[in-house]
């Protein structure tokens, strides 16, 4: 069986700048629907929130094992964006598309711990990027030989 967790991340009011970015990093087919997109009673609220051209569901489909997904968190509903934490890890063989990606989602973060070798013999980093997501790229040493 194959299973896959796919995180979900909110903001307010930036979900579509944010997926945007992380499509030009991870690439990707990104799909984006508005408040105001659906219609009803949740694009009225919206809209008279100002809110209607905010993202109530952005999903990028990089692979079939990678689906980022994003949504603002609208002003009339309780409670706070959390900060949110993504975690990307993979064998030594993707190491150089794991580091475009780390190199890319580096632009304008701040680097809690450089992606490097670590002591347990990954290479590992972690940034906060631009949009106040903490990402952890892991990419897995070299297997030794049998």
């Amino acid at each position: 069986m194959a299973i896959n967790l796919n995180p979900y991340i909110n903001w307010r009011g930036q979900a579509r700048e944010a997926m945007e970015f992380y499509q030009s990093v991870l690439g990707g087919d990104l799909q984006v629907m508005t408040f105001a997109d659906m219609g009803g009673t949740a694009a009225s609220v919206a809209e008279a929130e100002d809110e209607s051209d905010w993202v109530m569901h952005a999903s990028l489909t990089v692979s079939d094992s990678v689906l980022l997904m994003g949504a603002d968190h609208p002003n009339h509903v309780p409670g706070e964006p959390q900060t949110q934490q993504v975690s990307i890890s993979g064998p030594n063989e993707d190491e150089a598309t794991l580091r475009a990606w780390w190199e890319g989602l580096a632009d304008g973060a701040t680097i809690q711990q450089p992606l490097e070798k670590a002591p347990w013999g990954d290479t590992f980093g972690m940034l906060s990027d631009k949009y106040g997501v903490d990402w952890l790229v892991n990419i897995a040493g070299e297997k030794p030989a049998e």
